[in-house]
C-alpha cells in the first residue's frame, strides 16, 4: 500500500480530526484570559480627582482585583455591597495598603501589603472606589455585627 493510500484510510482521518480537535481546544484554553470578573461594573464619567485614581488602580490593584474593581480569580471585587462605607471606611483601604488584610470576606487568601503605595495615592484609589460603588448603587449603609 503507497502513501497516499494509507493517508486515505478511515483510521488515519479519524486520528486527524481528533488531533485537529486537541489543536483547536487547547488554542481557545491558552488564549482565553484567566481572570474572570465576578461582578460587572458600571463605569460612570469620573470626575478629575477619581480618573488618577483610576490609572493607580490599574497598576497596583487590579492584577488581583479586577478591572474596575470587578474581582478576579486571585482578588475579590471591591464594588461590591460588603465594601460600603459604613462596613469598609476609608481608612480600612489606607491600612489595607499599609500593613495587608487578613482573609476575612472572601476566600482568595490574605492580601499583602501594598508600600509602593503613598497614602496620597490611597486616597485617589478610594475616591475611584467610592465613585464606581455610587454608579453601582453602592451606598453608606451602617454596619451591624
Amino acid at each position: 500500500m503507497g502513501l497516499v493510500q494509507r493517508l486515505l484510510t478511515p483510521s488515519t482521518w479519524v486520528i486527524g480530526v481528533l488531533a485537529l480537535g486537541l489543536g483547536v481546544a487547547f488554542y481557545q484554553g491558552i488564549s482565553q484570559p484567566t481572570r474572570k470578573t465576578i461582578v460587572d461594573v458600571a463605569v460612570p464619567t469620573l470626575s478629575a480627582a477619581a480618573l488618577g485614581g483610576q490609572a493607580l488602580f490599574a497598576q497596583n490593584c487590579a492584577a488581583c482585583h479586577g478591572m474596575n474593581g470587578s474581582g478576579s480569580d486571585k482578588g475579590p471585587p471591591l464594588i461590591h455591597d460588603i465594601y460600603n462605607p459604613g462596613h469598609h471606611s476609608d481608612i480600612s483601604f489606607h491600612r489595607a495598603a499599609q500593613y495587608g488584610v487578613q482573609q476575612h470576606h472572601w476566600s482568595f487568601g490574605n492580601m499583602p501589603p501594598q508600600p509602593q503605595v503613598t497614602e496620597k495615592q490611597v486616597d485617589e484609589i478610594v475616591l475611584y472606589i467610592r465613585e464606581l460603588q455610587v454608579a453601582n448603587d453602592i451606598r453608606y449603609r451602617p454596619h451591624r455585627m
